[in-house]
């Protein structure tokens, strides 16, 4: 079942299943655990596979002061972004 998640005003549906059956891919819009502050979730795009089994994930704001990249292990990964919604105004 789909579950919404609230980030810097952005509401997302996130599917935890999507790789149960199939890996994270290059370009997907992932929700992970952040890599160094615990109970923090970041939404990046996966920017690159390596092969250690890491996975390299961007933000897509280019400009954005937070948009660091950071790497993250498979079990970091909580699921991909099926959606995204502007807050409402």
């Amino acid at each position: 079942s789909m579950r919404p998640l609230l980030t810097a005003g952005d509401e997302v549906l996130v599917d935890p299943q999507a790789y149960r059956k199939q890996p994270p891919r290059i370009g997907d819009l992932i929700v992970a655990r952040h890599p160094t502050q615990a109970g923090l979730q970041i939404i990046k795009r996966i920017k690159s596979v390596q092969k250690d089994g890491c996975y390299l994930l961007l933000g897509d704001n280019i400009d954005s002061a937070q948009n660091s990249s950071c790497l993250v292990t498979r079990r970091l990964i909580l699921g991909r972004v099926t959606s995204r919604f502007a807050p409402a105004s």
